[in-house]
C-alpha cells in the first residue's frame, strides 16, 4: 500500500527555490545525478572492504538510460541503494545529506565520497516534471521501495518489484528541457562533467561500421577513464604517459614544454597535473584551461581563486576534496584553506622551474620564449614567486644567447658601467627595426638584450627595484655616446636665440601631431647629422598604460620625440651657415611691461614681442621649406624610425632620384 505524505521543508515550496537560485545553470542536474549514484557505489566498496557486505560486489558501474519517445532519463547504480526509513530520512527531509554519517563510520576505508549537501538529487527537478526513485537497500531483509514526486511538496512511496540492489532515478522530463532527451546533449554532459568519475559511467553501446552505417554493438560504451593520471603515483609514470594525458584534454594543442605533478595529503588533500603550454602567439594567450575537479567529478573551469592570475596561464587539473564549494558545487567559496593551496601551487611551479634551471639548463634556454611571458608575469604580480624567480629568470641578448641575472652583470659591467656607477642595461625591442642602433652598441663594445616581451615595459621597472645599481636603457632612447656616459660631454655652445632658431628649423620640417624636443650635441663629424629618438621614461610609461596598470595619462599624451642635432656633421654646418647667411637676426624684442602696468599694458608689450618672434620665426620656416639638403637628412632619419609615409615618404624618394642623377650625370 502506498504511503503518502508531505516533503519536510520550512518553505512551502522548496522547488521554485532549487529551480531559480539554488542552481542557476539547469544542465549541472546530470552531474549531481551521477555523483549521488557514484557515492552509492563507492559506499558500497567501502562496506565490501570493511567486511560488512558477505555477497559478492561484482563489477560496479552507473548506467545512463535515454527514452527519446517518452522523454525520460534513468541514472541507475548498484550501489548500497536505500530502505523506507532512509529514502523519508535523506530524500524527504531534504539537506540532510547521509555523506557526513557514512564518511565518519567508514573514514579508513573511503575517501572520495563526492556528495556534502544532500541537494543534488533535487536538481533533477529543474528539468522535470515528475521524478521516480526505485531503490533496494544491500542491508540483509531490506524491501524494494519506490518514491513519486510530482514536484510539489507531496510524494507517495509504496513498494516495488526491483530485484537488484542498488538505485534507479528515472526523470520524466518537462516541455521546456527535451534537449536533455537528445543523446547528443547527455553524452557531451557526461564527457564534460563525469570524463574522470571513479566508477564506470555506460551510456549506450559502442558502435562499428557495417553495411554502409554505424551499428551498436553488444558492448558497453563506458564514457569515462576512472584512473586519470592524476590519480596516480609520478614514480609509475613517463613522459609519455604525461604527454599522452595533454592530448586527451586538449587534443588540438602542440605538445607542452613540461609538467608539474601536484600530489600533497597534509594539511590538505589535492592532485593534480599542471602543464606549461607553448605561447607562441602571446597576443591571444588561452586561459581558463585548468579544470577543477571534486574527488574526480568536474566542478569548474575558472579557478581563479585556487590559482595565482598568472598561472591561469597554464592548462591542465587540479582534484581536491578540500576546496570549499558552494551549496550547488558551482562556485569557490573564500577560506584559508584556498589560499594555502594556492601557496603550494605558487611553490611547487618555482620549485620546478627552479630545477629545470640548475638541472636542465639547456632546456630552458631551448623552451625560454615560450616560457617568458608567464614568468614575467608572474613575477610583475605575485611577490613571492618573483623572490623565487629572480633565481632561475634567463636574459637573452639579440645574439641568442641566454644569462642568468647574475652572470649578465659579470658579462657587461666592465665595459657598461657609467660615470655615476650605475650599470647599463641596453635593449632591444625588435632587433631588425633597431638594427642601425643594435650595431652602432656594438661597435662601441656593448651588449644589447632582446625585450620583445609584451610585458617588458613592466618588467624592466620590476628590474630596476629588485637589481642593484642598474637602469635599463632602450637602444634607440639617445645617442649611442649619451646611454652609457663615461664622462660629462662638452656641449656646442649656443646663445638662447641661436638654439631657439635651431628648434624652429628642424620642427618645420618634422611631421606635425607630435611633440618635438630639439637639441644640439657635438656627437663628431662621422656620426649622423640628426638622431631622433624617444625618452626612455616617457616612451616605457606610454607602453605600460597601453596595457593598463593606472597610467592613462600618458596614453592620452602625444607622442614625444627628441631630436639630437649633430653641430659637428658637416651637412649640418653647412646648413646651419646657409641659414645664418640667408635670415637676418631677430630684431630686438620690445621692452616688457613694468610690474605695475595694467594687464591691457602687459598684453600689448607681449603681443608686440611675440609679433617679432613670429616674424622671425616665419623667415626661419621660410628658409627650412627651400633647403632640400635639411629635408634630405630629416626625412633619412625619419625613415630610420618608421617615421616617414603618404606623401613625404614620396617626395623623398622623388627628391632621393633627382639628387642621384644630379650626382652622377652632370
Amino acid at each position: 500500500m502506498a504511503n503518502k505524505g508531505q516533503i519536510g521543508v520550512t518553505t512551502e515550496n522548496i522547488f521554485p527555490v532549487i529551480k531559480q537560485f539554488l542552481y542557476s545553470d539547469h544542465e549541472i542536474f546530470l552531474r549531481e545525478l551521477v555523483a549521488n549514484a557514484v557515492d552509492a557505489t563507492q559506499k558500497l566498496k567501502a562496506l565490501a572492504a570493511s567486511g560488512d557486505l558477505k555477497e559478492e560486489i561484482g563489477d560496479l558501474k552507473v548506467t545512463i538510460g535515454l527514452d527519446t519517445k517518452e522523454n525520460t532519463l534513468t541514472i541507475a547504480d548498484e550501489g548500497i541503494g536505500m530502505t523506507e526509513e532512509e529514502v523519508d530520512k535523506y530524500i524527504n527531509q531534504i539537506a540532510f545529506s547521509s555523506a557526513g554519517e557514512f564518511l565518519e563510520k567508514y573514514k579508513d576505508q573511503i575517501g572520495n565520497i563526492i556528495g556534502h549537501f544532500g541537494l543534488g538529487f533535487y536538481s533533477a527537478f529543474m528539468v522535470s516534471k515528475k521524478v521516480t526513485i526505485e531503490t533496494l537497500s544491500w542491508k540483509e531483509g531490506a524491501k524494494a521501495v519506490k518514491w513519486t514526486c510530482d514536484g510539489s511538496p507531496e510524494y507517495t512511496m509504496e513498494p516495488c518489484e526491483k530485484a537488484s540492489r542498488g538505485t534507479v532515478i528515472t526523470l520524466y522530463l518537462d516541455d521546456d528541457s527535451k534537449e536533455y532527451a537528445e543523446k547528443s546533449r547527455i553524452e557531451g554532459l557526461l564527457q564534460k562533467y563525469c570524463k574522470f568519475m571513479p566508477v564506470p559511467i555506460i551510456f549506450g553501446k559502442e558502435q562499428e561500421w557495417k553495411d554502409g552505417k554505424y551499428v551498436d554493438t553488444d558492448k558497453d560504451k563506458v564514457i569515462n577513464s576512472v584512473e586519470p593520471l592524476w590519480t596516480k603515483a609520478p614514480s609509475e609514470l613517463k613522459d609519455e604517459d604525461y604527454k599522452s594525458f595533454y592530448r586527451t584534454l586538449f587534443p588540438m594543442n602542440e605538445e607542452p614544454l613540461f609538467w608539474i605533478h601536484l600530489n600533497v595529503d597534509y594539511p590538505f588533500n589535492l592532485t593534480g597535473i599542471l602543464y606549461f603550454p607553448k605561447l607562441k602567439d602571446r597576443v591571444a594567450v588561452e586561459r581558463n584551461k585548468i579544470s577543477l575537479y571534486c574527488n574526480q567529478m568536474f566542478v569548474t573551469d575558472h579557478v581563479d581563486n585556487i590559482v595565482p592570475d598568472f598561472m591561469t596561464l597554464l592548462h591542465g587539473v587540479i582534484d581536491s576534496p578540500d576546496i570549499p564549494l558552494n551549496v550547488s558545487r558551482s562556485y569557490l567559496q573564500s577560506d584559508a584553506s584556498v589560499k594555502k593551496i594556492s601557496t603550494y601551487i605558487t611553490k611547487k611551479v618555482a620549485d620546478r622551474l627552479e630545477s629545470i634551471f640548475k638541472e636542465q639548463r639547456a632546456q630552458l634556454e631551448e623552451k625560454w620564449d615560450n616560457l617568458k611571458l608567464f614568468i614575467e608575469y608572474g613575477m610583475l604580480s605575485d611577490e613571492k614567486f618573483c623572490e623565487r624567480a629572480l633565481k632561475f629568470a634567463l636574459l637573452k641578448n639579440v645574439d641568442g644567447k641566454y644569462f642568468s641575472f647574475d652572470e649578465y652583470k659579470t658579462a657587461v659591467e666592465s665595459a657598461q658601467t657609467d660615470k655615476d656607477k650605475k650599470l647599463v642595461y641596453l635593449y632591444a625591442t625588435k632587433a631588425e627595426d633597431q638594427y642601425s642602433y643594435i650595431q652602432a652598441a656594438k661597435d662601441k663594445g656593448y651588449d644589447v638584450l632582446l625585450m620583445d616581451c609584451e610585458l617588458d615595459a613592466h618588467y624592466v621597472n620590476l628590474l630596476e627595484q629588485k637589481l642593484t645599481d642598474i637602469r635599463f636603457a632602450r637602444v634607440d632612447s639617445d645617442a649611442v655616446e649619451n646611454l652609457i656616459p663615461k664622462e660629462d660631454r662638452i656641449k656646442p655652445e649656443m646663445k638662447e636665440d641661436e638654439r631657439y632658431d635651431l628648434e624652429n628649423l628642424f620642427k618645420a620640417v618634422l611631421p606635425a601631431g607630435n611633440d618635438y624636443y630639439v637639441v644640439g650635441e657635438n656627437l663628431g663629424a662621422s656620426s649622423a647629422p640628426i638622431l631622433i629618438t624617444q625618452n626612455e621614461f616617457m616612451r616605457r610609461y606610454r607602453e605600460m598604460s597601453a596595457l593598463g596598470g593606472g597610467m592613462n595619462f600618458y596614453g592620452s599624451m602625444p607622442e614625444s620625440y627628441n631630436i639630437t642635432v649633430n653641430m659637428e656633421n658637416p651637412l649640418v654646418s653647412k646648413i646651419w651657415e646657409a641659414k645664418l647667411a640667408d635670415v637676418a637676426p631677430q630684431a630686438e624684442l620690445p621692452a616688457e611691461a613694468p610690474s605695475d602696468a595694467s594687464e591691457e599694458e602687459k598684453t600689448k608689450a607681449r603681443e608686440a614681442r611675440e609679433a617679432v618672434r613670429k616674424a622671425h620665426r616665419a623667415d626661419v620656416e621660410s628658409f627650412a621649406a627651400g633647403n632640400e639638403i635639411l629635408h634630405q637628412i630629416v626625412d633619412l632619419a625619419l625613415l630610420g624610425n618608421g617615421m616617414l609615409k603618404g606623401k613625404a615618404l614620396a617626395d623623398f624618394i622623388a627628391r632621393s632620384q633627382k639628387v642621384v642623377q644630379d650626382a652622377y650625370l652632370k
